[in-house]
């Protein structure tokens, strides 16, 4: 069995970010499932990147019951009325609903393109940690040309016991040890097949199995064979065999560490 541990399912279906998804989710979303299940990947996590599509991922996860959510604001996407998305989260966590949500993210810093708030980017991160400590669930974090920030503010919530991934990881070795030895796992997907991406693959080889989750950010970064179309969640199994391959060993011995490690960290 495999994992998908951050997808974009509500993405996937749309044709523009922020909006409800159509009344015709169901029926768009099986054919993913399907195609999913084939390759068996049996559960997904989909992961929030605002309110309202955070809104989706829940509504998905109590649609199907091999689907997971997690709440929260990604850092490109906080506003400067970001504070009512954190008393929303809240008040989701307080619901019925709260039942199907497994994390909080995706949430970080990212400081690539011009005309970021650092501030707002850096109270808006510490507000959603705070959220996920308070309701015991790990964060799926963000992080982009911010590598020393980032750990930084994990490190100040060392003591309160965070735990989580740090989502696509593109950071050098020595942020990944540190980030392992905060208990974080590294998320992989699609980049580690990039050509360009040697220093990543250099750095999973020395990674042990047991500090790594597979992901496909669908339908973002599809796998290099594939570069140009929409990623799926069953791309997790090329991913898979591919960081079997760099590491000589075997798929399932991926799949059996990798599947472990994610149902520990979500509970699911």
């Amino acid at each position: 069995m495999l994992i998908d541990t951050h997808c974009h399912l509500n993405t996937i279906i749309k044709n523009e970010f922020d909006a409800p998804l159509p009344e015709n989710f169901s029926e768009l979303i099986q054919p993913y499932l399907d195609e999913a299940r084939l390759h068996q990947v049996k559960h997904i996590i989909n992961v929030g990147t605002s309110l309202i599509e955070s809104i989706n991922c829940v509504l998905l996860a109590k649609t199907f019951k091999n689907i997971w959510a997690t709440l929260g604001t990604h850092p490109n996407d906080l506003t400067t009325d970001w504070k009512s998305d954190i008393v929303a989260y809240k008040k989701i966590l307080q619901s019925t609903d709260k039942e199907r949500i497994v994390g909080i993210g995706e949430i970080g810093l990212d400081y690539h393109y011009p005309d970021f708030d650092k501030q707002r980017q850096y109270d808006g991160f510490r507000a959603q940690i705070e959220v996920a400590l308070e309701h015991d669930l790990p964060v799926v974090i963000h992080t982009r040309d911010a590598a020393d920030e980032t750990l930084h503010v994990i490190e100040e919530y060392k003591q309160d016991n965070i735990r989580g991934i740090i989502h696509c990881f593109s950071e050098n070795a020595a942020f990944a040890k540190h980030a392992r030895e905060l208990g974080f796992l590294l998320g992989i997907g699609g980049p580690l097949t990039y050509p360009k991406n040697q220093y990543l693959r250099d750095i999973f080889i020395e990674t042990p199995l047991e500090s790594i989750v597979l992901e496909t950010d669908a339908p973002f970064l599809p796998p290099q064979y594939m570069r140009g179309k929409k990623n799926t969640p069953a791309q997790i199994a090329y991913i898979g065999q591919f960081l079997a391959d760099l590491k000589g060993v075997s798929l399932e011995e991926v799949a059996r560490i990798t599947t472990q490690n994610a149902v520990n960290l979500f509970r699911i």
